[in-house]
């Protein structure tokens, strides 16, 4: 009997026993921690379909490809005997292209989500010159001139919100939804257009369009110019080019690009689909100034690390300092840590970030801290794992806040405590149990 006895007096009082009980309850607690990391990709899903929702009804994010000119021509070849004509198309782009316009942001509201979306007026203007097929060597009379069309690409043809007429040298043209061209399948609007003997056409057409999340253009001018204001102070220049001048403040941004076509990928004519110019867009997306979604999935990443270090404090304390602590009280512990992230998320889908951050963590640091007062029965123990605790969720607000440098100070601070834990670490007779301890310290007090 006294056998047993001191096997389970062993097991209550072994530091090494107590420290795999420890390691085990971090690995427990790291399931909740999955759970929550679930919970914030569930709620960013149901954020996304309902900017896709509301997208769909007001305007996609829209990629403007225009004026195009497409011309069809014959071409013969002999099959059986006989002679077939099939029917080609042949691309042409303005050799000047000038684009002005206001881009309107507005928020839109579906329940806690928040959607941007625009409506930009745009004015284009620019020059054509006559087609020349001479370099294809394809006679004149194959050209089907009389079929030439002039097209502008709109993926998202429900944002067009007013009708669009094409100024085209002294002629006005009213275009129509589709564009006639077999070889690539693509949506928006054109018109046909009339050539003479004239070698340049001067155009000029206004577009009203609706969207979402992002404008984009493609630079299809010899030489492109594009100017956009917009009163959004959050933008983010994206695509294959970025604005040579912009300017941004608090009353919004004005940005500029000028591209020639020798920084593309394609050329200015070009016959069937032996090009796809979409490869060159660029534009604008318009960025909401927090996703909290992103700032909390990365919080959780540093789950463990919170777990372990507060465990840690918990374990020292009960070694050096002799305070008992139950296993079913870590395990309180981790799990007002593992709460602390639900709150984030929950907090920051109704407040900013910054704010649901704070308020979430002084509510488990208080939590933690009454808890731990419970345990300890002392303001000193109680006050350094206060301490520490504040020193926890500050040193990860900043890594959350500088995303660019995140890494570094992670790193940083890993090594600064490891270095503390060794330091604290470095008398314990880690052979030895916490009964053996104790009597130890209270001869030393003697």
């Amino acid at each position: 009997m006294p056998e047993k006895n001191d096997t389970r007096n062993w097991i209550r009082n072994s530091i090494t026993i107590k420290s795999i009980i420890i390691g085990i309850l971090i690995l427990v607690l790291l399931i909740p921690a999955g759970m929550i990391r679930s919970l914030i990709h569930e709620r960013n899903s149901l954020r996304n379909n309902v900017v896709n929702e509301v997208s769909y009804k007001w305007g996609n994010p829209q990629t403007i490809a225009g004026p195009i000119i497409t011309i069809p021509y014959k071409k013969f070849f002999k099959k059986e005997d006989k002679i077939v004509e099939s029917v080609h198309y042949a691309h042409f782009l303005p050799e000047d292209l000038n684009i002005n316009g206001d881009l309107n942001p507005e928020i839109r509201y579906r329940g806690i989500y928040k959607v941007v979306v625009y409506n930009s007026v745009l004015e284009f203007k620019g020059k054509f010159t006559k087609p020349d097929f001479s370099d294809w060597k394809i006679p004149e009379s194959n050209i089907m001139w009389e079929n030439a069309t002039l097209s502008i690409r709109i993926p998202d043809m429900r944002g067009i919100k007013d009708v669009i007429k094409i100024n085209w040298n002294k002629n006005t043209y009213d275009v129509n939804p589709g564009i006639n061209n077999q070889n690539q399948n693509y949506t928006g609007v054109s018109t046909f257009v009339d050539f003479n003997d004239e070698q340049n056409y001067n155009f000029n057409f206004v577009l009203n369009l609706n969207g979402s999340d992002a404008l984009n253009f493609i630079p299809i001018g010899k030489e492109t110019n594009i100017s956009i204001n917009s009163t959004w102070n959050t933008p983010s220049f994206e695509g294959s080019f970025l604005p040579y001048d912009r300017n941004i403040t608090e009353e919004g941004f004005n940005a500029a690009w000028k591209i020639l076509h020798l920084n593309r990928s394609f050329p200015q004519q070009w016959k069937g689909d032996d090009y796809n110019i979409d490869d060159s867009s660029f534009g604008i997306k318009l960025l909401l100034p927090v996703d909290h979604y992103q700032k909390s999935l990365r919080s959780v990443k540093y789950a463990i690390m919170f777990i372990s270090l507060t465990f840690l404090i918990f374990f020292f304390t009960e070694i050096l300092n002799k305070k008992r602590i139950h296993p079913i009280q870590y395990l309180l512990v981790g799990l007002g840590l593992s709460i602390f992230y639900t709150l984030l998320v929950s907090l920051s889908e109704q407040l900013s970030f910054n704010l649901a951050y704070l308020i979430a963590s002084i509510s488990i640091i208080s939590l933690i801290t009454v808890y731990a007062h419970s345990i300890f029965k002392s303001i000193k123990l109680t006050s350094i794992v206060a301490f520490v605790l504040i020193i926890l969720y500050g040193f990860l607000f900043t890594i959350l806040q500088l995303q660019d440098y995140s890494l570094l100070l992670g790193s940083i601070g890993l090594f600064i405590t490891l270095a503390i834990v060794m330091f604290l670490s470095r008398k314990i007779d880690w052979y030895s149990n916490l009964q053996e301890e104790k009597e130890k310290k209270n001869i030393e007090n003697e």
